[in-house]
């Protein structure tokens, strides 16, 4: 007979245990799913990614419509739970409705806690706990001031992203060095200075005091010794609380959390709790493994089956930033202790081991984390490490007193060796998997979840499919494009160009698409791969492009547009000047941003002045900025020899020509370039996608370098003497990167998949090719290069005229 199942949170804790109850009884339960987010489960783990804008929201997405759907899952997604009546086993939704149940499951997670400083309730002080707080903060723009209280993993996640952004961030520690609870000193001050390298300023050992704010707005932050720290948003990340309410108003036992048993069953034997809002023998839990250790018991329990919840010692493995950190068991100083230490400053390598007698109690890496499954369980079985001792700190690897093959690590790691920290999921579960049938990466993530989370076991789990295949392993396969089709990006555009497939329609056809016309995913990278391989046969379809691109203005999170103009090289004139400040004025712009690309912004122009204030921009001799395409954004300069005394040659003149020359040209991703005159570097051009920096014999030409969520130095391509070439190069790199690179990878991606020297060989040593390339991107060019903001100021200025007669009555 069919169960009724009322879960209240979709959470990663409830979604893993519906997996289980749902595979293991299917047909069984009728399941009513309630949320309070507007939306179902989602790997929250993966927001930092988002943020960064290394992912979308919707790549993130662990249970989608389709799934509740086909599983009929109820859901009743943005609405809260008011209250339960256990005696009518019920439960009263937020509009009154009144549902029964036979089991009742709360995950309702947990809140952030909020320091309760004078000025806490101002707009614009925030958590970092979802998709809304998430997008609060990608919704800043480059050169606004942020404030992220605590240096913890989230707190340094939330300041990496916005970082990331280009908004100016500071971190607030109270404590002496970051992470302090999972960290030692010593790795905490490696990891600050990581931190500084990208921009972010880190202040520990310091105190707040109070948010103090402008029209109900906070302006800034007061510490303690009077340091006031300006901000457009402040994020509070300094740990949560299990959000107990709905239990503790039904009578429920409550703690620190909602108290249970080893079977996740509350003190009401037809109500389970499982995830952040529960309390097991006192402790309380944070970390995802043992969240879906969670979820498993109680779907088990609520099968029938026999299983018991039991905690388990934990390691941390961690990637803040870009740097990779292990911390596991207990590394503090004590009497009859003794630290085993690595240092490779050269590498940012740091380990350190605390061995009491002959056993490892603690494990501190950073910066190398590879051997870290291995430590863990030389912690955790208290293993006699007498007769390795030597070569303890080296790893597995080095065990009899040399290197030996990097196998031979993962081979030496026991079968309860913890490989997926994530999933809980150790390496005889993976091993058993793979001789049940699983044989590739895919497989075993489908019997086991081992990398289905945060994915930086990843390439231990292929090692464990290498060791325990042999021969018969294959390295996985790239990703196919999307669900539409099984072949990869580099395959999609291998065929497109050797079967002159020159249409949206072919490809699908010839290509065996799954759906005839696309989604949101495959359809933007296919209409790149056909516009650059076909500019003469295709035609662009800005239905197939991201809404910014559509709109031409990036799109603020208000729903107005920021509207930026390009500004050769960075260089202006007063009469330019004078246009953007009389457009400011007459269209009522809010915010007047100056840019780190040497440009003006204007900020929250209304969607329907967009073709007007393009228009009387376009007027001044001002064109689209591009601000908003996956094309060339900004060039950067200095003032060179013109007017510097360091000066080697004409950088702003260079990058003007530079610019003219590149502008207009869809590419796979945004590219952003520099010309410093000289090698003090005042342009930084040796962290963009093309960097020229100029010297006493010529000019230094560099490519492939980053300077957002991953820092990245360029890497040389040539040296030349003059202008005409450095011009040349750039064009035949662009045009090398527009031909052969995955959709939405930065050329530093791309350089690093094909390598620098194949790269120079096309460019820099076949002249012949590199006159192809120029002659290509040419071609491109009068064909695509248009201004886009003139071109729609005149269409949409003829069919709504009366708008534009408004607009004009209202700046008199």
């Amino acid at each position: 007979m069919t169960q009724k199942l009322v879960v209240v949170g979709a959470g990663m804790a409830s979604g893993r245990m519906l997996e289980h109850l749902i595979d293991g009884q299917p047909g069984d339960w009728d399941v009513t799913l309630f949320n309070a987010e507007p939306r179902g489960n989602y790997n929250r783990i993966m927001l930092s990614p988002v943020l960064a804008g290394d992912k979308t929201y919707e790549e993130i997405v662990t249970h989608d419509d389709d799934w509740y759907a086909t599983r009929g899952v109820t859901c009743r997604f943005g609405e809260k739970v008011a209250g339960i009546d256990r005696a009518a086993k019920t439960v009263m939704a937020a509009n009154g409705d009144v549902l029964p149940y036979d089991k009742l499951v709360l995950a309702t997670g947990s809140n952030p806690f909020i320091i309760p400083l004078p000025g806490h309730d101002l707009g614009g002080v925030i958590a970092y706990r979802d998709l809304e707080d998430t997008e609060r903060m990608m919704a800043l723009a480059p050169g606004q001031k942020a404030v992220v209280i605590g240096g913890g993993l989230l707190g340094l996640e939330a300041a990496a992203g916005m970082a990331a952004r280009g908004v100016e961030v500071t971190v607030v520690h109270i404590m002496g060095h970051l992470m302090e609870r999972q960290l030692d000193e010593a790795a905490g001050f490696l990891l600050r200075r990581a931190l500084m390298q990208k921009n972010i300023t880190v202040l520990c050992s310091a105190n707040s005091k109070e948010i103090v704010g402008e029209n109900g707005q906070v302006r800034a932050l007061v510490l303690d010794d009077g340091t006031e720290l300006p901000c457009d948003l402040l994020v509070m990340a300094v740990g949560i609380r299990p959000n107990t309410a709905l239990a503790q108003s039904a009578g429920l036992a409550v703690g620190r959390g909602i108290q249970v048993d080893d079977q996740m069953r509350t003190s009401d034997a037809d109500v389970f709790a499982v995830g952040e809002c529960v309390e097991h023998d006192g402790a309380l839990f944070g970390l995802v493994a043992p969240l879906y250790d969670q979820a498993k018991v109680l779907a088990q329990t609520l099968m029938g089956e026999q299983a018991a919840f039991v905690q388990k010692s934990l390691s941390t493995k961690l990637k803040v930033t870009g740097c990779d950190l292990f911390s596991a068991g207990d590394f503090a100083d004590g009497a009859g202790r003794e630290d085993i230490v690595f240092r490779d400053p050269a590498r940012g390598v740091y380990k350190r081991l605390v061995l009491e007698g002959n056993m490892v109690r603690g494990a501190v890496f950073y910066g190398d984390t590879a051997d870290s499954s291995w430590f863990f369980g030389l912690i955790k079985d208290e293993t006699d490490i007498s007769e390795m001792r030597d070569t303890l700190i080296f790893g597995p690897a080095y065990q009899g007193g040399s290197a030996v093959d990097p196998m031979a690590a993962v081979a030496a790691l026991p079968d309860d060796a913890e490989i997926c920290g994530c999933n809980g999921v150790c390496k005889g579960q993976i091993v058993e998997a793979i001789n049940g049938g699983a044989g590739d990466l895919g497989a075993v993530r489908a019997k086991t979840k081992a990398s289905a989370s945060c994915g930086t076991c990843t390439g231990l789990v292929e090692q464990v499919l290498a060791l325990t295949l042999g021969d018969e392993f294959k390295m996985p396969a790239a990703q196919p494009v999307c669900g539409c089709t099984d072949l990869t990006h580099e395959e999609v555009r291998r065929l497109i160009k050797s079967q002159r497939l020159t249409s949206m329609a072919a490809v699908h056809q010839e290509l065996g698409w799954k759906t005839s016309c696309g989604c949101h995913v495959c359809r933007p990278a296919l209409n790149y791969y056909l516009l650059a391989d076909w500019p003469l046969e295709y035609k662009d379809d800005p239905q197939s492009r991201f809404i910014n691109e559509r709109k031409h203005a990036n799109i603020q999170k208000d729903g107005t547009f920021s509207v930026v103009p390009r500004m050769w090289g960075g260089m202006t004139t007063p009469n330019e000047l004078r246009a953007i400040a009389d457009a400011a004025e007459k269209y009522k712009v809010p915010t007047v941003h100056v840019t780190g690309g040497q440009r003006i912004d204007l900020l929250g122009v209304k969607g329907e002045d967009l073709p007007y204030i393009w228009a009387d921009l376009n007027k001044a001799g001002l064109v689209s900025g591009h601000a908003y395409s996956k094309g060339l954004r900004t060039v950067k300069t200095c003032v060179g020899k013109e007017h510097c005394r360091f000066g080697t040659q004409d950088s702003s003149g260079l990058g003007i020509k530079l610019e003219k020359k590149l502008w207009g040209s869809w590419t796979p991703h945004k590219v952003k370039l520099a010309v410093s005159g000289c090698p003090r570097n005042c342009a930084e051009a040796t962290c963009k996608d093309i960097g020229v920096v100029c010297v006493d014999s010529g000019y230094q030409i560099g490519v492939a370098g980053a300077a957002g969520m991953d820092v990245k130095e360029t890497e040389r391509l040539a040296d030349v003497a003059t202008e005409e070439e450095a011009i040349e190069l750039a064009t035949a790199f662009m045009q090398l990167y527009r031909e052969n690179a995955k959709y939405l990878d930065r050329p530093y991606k791309w350089v690093a998949k094909v390598g620098l020297d194949w790269v120079k060989e096309r460019v820099v040593h076949d002249l012949a090719e590199r006159k192809r390339l120029v002659e290509a991107f040419e071609l491109s060019q009068s064909i695509y290069r248009k201004d886009p903001w003139a071109e729609h100021a005149r269409e949409r200025a003829e069919t709504y005229q009366p708008m534009a007669d408004l607009t004009l009555e209202a700046a008199e």
